[in-house]
């Protein structure tokens, strides 16, 4: 069965969804919290918009600028 561009794209999508979710949790669980702050600005700006999506965060990290982490 062949695979659409679309849907490649969206399990791209979801599976990098998937790993900033991972990378915050463990930025979170080790106390680095600016790092936790960045993933989840990440996973928002790629998160799908519209009336199935999941709800976007709220807070600090949606509008804090990108910063480098050294």
């Amino acid at each position: 069965m062949p695979v659409s561009e679309h849907d490649e794209e969206r399990t791209d999508k979801s599976a990098i969804l998937m790993m900033l979710a991972y990378v915050e949790a463990e930025c979170r669980r080790l106390g680095v919290t600016e790092a936790a702050d960045h993933a989840a600005q990440a996973a928002t700006i790629l998160s799908p918009a519209g009336p199935g999506a999941a709800p976007r965060r709220s807070g600090a990290a949606v509008f804090m600028p990108l910063l480098p982490l050294h």
